[in-house]
């Protein structure tokens, strides 16, 4: 469903974190969610077709987009990001990432960045599940 939701993406289009990780075969993982990194056009059209409206107060103490949405109707929610940022200390880093592998999954292509620039980005965010899906990756 999330693939399908994002066929009309004009810009390249990521999923990260745990759904990433286990895209890449990666086993045991647990995935509780499907994050999706898109462009702010993007990610506005994508929003706007699945009739799902942005959260305002979408940031934590850790993470914020410029756009954030959940997408609730999929078994997994879809969380479509925009602008997504991580706090590093006093800073914000913008996760942007650099690699895109094409995975098949289920007759369609899912796009995820390459194991090693996945891995940085989970190290990056910091998590202790976060670092154990780095591990798992490497």
């Amino acid at each position: 469903m999330t693939v399908d939701a994002m066929r009309d993406a004009r810009d390249p289009w990521w999923i990260i974190s745990s759904a990433a990780v286990a895209l890449h075969g990666v086993v045991p993982i647990e995935v509780g969610d499907v994050d999706v990194l898109m462009s702010v056009a993007d990610a506005q059209r994508a929003m706007d077709q699945l009739g799902v409206v942005p959260i305002e107060d979408g940031a934590s103490a850790l993470f914020r987009s410029t756009l954030f949405a959940r997408w609730e109707m999929p078994p997994l929610v879809v969380e479509i990001m925009a602008g997504f940022h991580v706090a590093k200390g006093a800073e914000w880093t913008e996760v942007l990432p650099r690699t895109r592998v094409s995975l098949p999954l289920d007759g369609r292509v899912a796009y995820v960045p390459d194991r090693a620039e996945l891995a940085e980005m989970l190290r990056l965010f910091g998590r202790p599940k976060d670092l154990e899906r780095a591990r798992l990756l490497t």
